[in-house]
């Protein structure tokens, strides 16, 4: 995830409505496969690792980050999370890549290095920002490389060495808003983020809004601002 929409979001990340309605959708993107370990790539503080923890039966969470200053232990809901730096071969059944490989120049051959890591049968949920044509000052500041569309995407995956189990868009019903607000600044690529804290009120209304769409996520091959696709090593 990213770090810097930590630093701004602070102890509100868990309140604000665009990581609440993410978590959400995670959720539903793993549903059925009752992971036992997971792997957090690019895990940050760790956020949608911990929050599957927290709310399903899932047992440990290795969260991996070359941005953290020393590796530490610490638990939730009574279960392990291990952050480290870096890792070896590993038998975590789920792994997590979070709006990670659009940081990085090569991203399949970062898909190829966590593959290799992880036993067959194991599945990878990955979600980067999507569509081109919503590049902004957002993705300038975040040090995005690229947005993708649901194909590009799956085929990074594919080339990565996995299988495609399925993809879908979601935050579609704010995708007209978003699109509007990101054309309106299309003449201005100059960094900043376009996540803010907001109000309870605000939060619940765009909470409720994303809600409502998570019946259809996994048939929304259309437009999203996010893409998510589940994977699997062979």
């Amino acid at each position: 995830m990213d770090l810097k929409e930590e630093d701004i979001l602070g102890a509100d990340i868990g309140r604000h409505w665009y990581y609440r309605s993410k978590a959400a959708a995670l959720r539903r993107a793993v549903a059925g496969l009752r992971p036992r370990r997971l792997l957090d790539v690019g895990a940050g503080s760790g956020f949608f690792s911990r929050h599957l923890l927290a709310e399903t039966p899932a047992e440990s969470a290795l969260c991996v980050d070359i941005g953290y200053p020393r590796d530490r232990d610490d638990s939730v809901a009574g279960k392990p999370v291990h952050y480290r730096r870096d890792t070896g071969r590993t038998d975590c059944d789920l792994v997590l890549m979070m709006d990670v490989l659009e940081h990085v120049d090569d991203d399949r051959r970062l898909v190829r290095h966590y593959a290799s890591k992880v036993p067959s049968g194991a599945h990878f949920l990955v979600t980067v920002p999507a569509f081109a044509f919503l590049w902004s000052g957002h993705d300038v500041f975040l040090e995005h490389k690229r947005r993708y569309r649901l194909p590009e995407i799956e085929a990074a995956l594919g080339d990565g060495g996995l299988e495609i189990v399925r993809g879908a868009y979601y935050f579609g019903l704010i995708f007209p808003l978003a699109v509007a607000v990101r054309l309106a600044r299309r003449n201005t690529t100059e960094p900043g983020s376009s996540l803010k804290k907001h109000s309870a009120f605000t939060n619940g209304i765009l909470t409720a809004a994303c809600a409502a769409e998570l019946p259809l996520f996994p048939y929304n091959r259309l437009a999203g601002l996010s893409a998510f696709v589940l994977a699997k090593k062979p």
